[in-house]
């Protein structure tokens, strides 16, 4: 994928997709083939891992905030135990990326203070922090209600129009035709059909993709 590009993995629940980006960040193990992204080539190799990790970002759908901590101090964490970041440094940049989110006023917040959307971003936010090349996203508003979810993807949004190179999973199709340069559309855990966003909504080729858009658009 080139630099700044976004590509959304669509396809059925089970079929692939989140294992797909698993693999992307080496959480799963390859059985064949090979995995580059950012630069590093997938090894199963820990020291190799942990470089590739610093790089490549993942957020999930649990948003696993640790709750004694403020929003801030969530994000600061990584930085400073993994990248050996002075705090005084972290905490300005826990202060950009939750301004990045949209959350820049609350810094102090515990996350019981914060709505499930406003978690999610601050989850989005700490892995900013760490100033990956390469964000994963996996389903990360599957467990909002529709408000909420809408100012997630809003942040995803502002994300990608700031030149973030992105992978998502997503039932969101809208929101993948609108945002992702590039969707792949996965069947019984194979690349199934992708192409150009637009192009594969509007001409989608295998009736198999037909038959889902049909189902997933109405």
């Amino acid at each position: 994928m080139a630099a700044g590009e976004v590509i959304a993995l669509i396809g059925r629940s089970g079929s692939g997709k989140s294992t797909l980006l698993r693999c992307l960040n080496g959480l799963e193990t390859i059985e064949d083939g090979s995995i580059r992204i950012a630069g590093h080539a997938m090894t199963r190799n820990p020291a190799d891992l942990r470089a590739l990790r610093r790089d490549v970002g993942i957020v999930f759908q649990s948003y696993n905030l640790f709750p004694h901590l403020s929003a801030g101090e969530n994000i600061m964490l990584a930085p400073v135990q993994a990248k050996g970041m002075s705090k005084s440094a972290a905490r300005a940049e826990a202060q950009r990326c939750l301004d990045l989110v949209g959350l820049g006023d609350r810094f102090a917040s515990c996350p019981d203070m914060l709505s499930g959307g406003q978690q999610q971003r601050v989850a989005i936010a700490r892995s900013l922090a760490m100033q990956p090349a390469v964000m994963l996203f996996d389903e990360v508003t599957s467990a909002l209600d529709p408000e909420l979810t809408e100012e997630v993807l809003n942040a995803i949004e502002n994300l990608a129009a700031q030149g973030m190179t992105m992978v998502l999973v997503t039932h969101e199709m809208g929101f993948a035709r609108r945002v992702a340069d590039r969707t792949v559309y996965m069947r019984d855990g194979v690349i199934h059909e992708q192409g150009p966003s637009e192009q594969l909504f509007t001409e989608p080729r295998t009736p198999e993709l037909r038959a889902f858009l049909k189902t997933e658009l109405e």
